[in-house]
């Protein structure tokens, strides 16, 4: 059974930084992509990025692109979301999910090509 746990959120101010996990269980984790989403209340779930299997590479969306960033320790079984610069308009629930692929050539920012998903951690950012 996969499990996804994130942690790390919280409330912080505008301009701060928080630095979200997520470790995975019940998968070969290096065998798979990995991707972090954002939902805020009264929204569809977002996708933030992605890194590939290898952390060789990463995939941001326009609106977090070079303020966060994606990282992995396959030897803990564990993702990263860095992120600076917060912003009023980063408040939502972060979530961590697992490609639904193996060995996936490309990141992708569907929600539905990832099939297990983190309980989320809210991240709260104050003006």
């Amino acid at each position: 059974q996969v499990q996804l746990v994130e942690s790390g959120g919280g409330l912080v101010q505008a301009g701060g930084s928080l630095r979200l996990s997520c470790a995975a269980s019940g998968r070969t984790f290096s065998r798979y992509n990995m991707a972090w989403f954002r939902q805020a209340p009264g929204k569809e779930r977002e996708f933030v990025g992605a890194i590939s299997w290898s952390g060789g590479r990463t995939y941001y969306a326009d609106s977090v692109k070079g303020r966060f960033t994606i990282s992995r320790d396959n030897a803990k079984n564990t993702v990263y979301l860095q992120m600076i610069s917060l912003k009023p308009e980063d408040t939502a629930v972060y979530y961590c999910a697992i490609d639904g692929n193996v060995w996936r050539s490309t990141l992708v920012a569907a929600p539905r090509e990832y099939d297990y998903w983190g309980q989320g951690t809210q991240v709260t950012v104050s003006s």
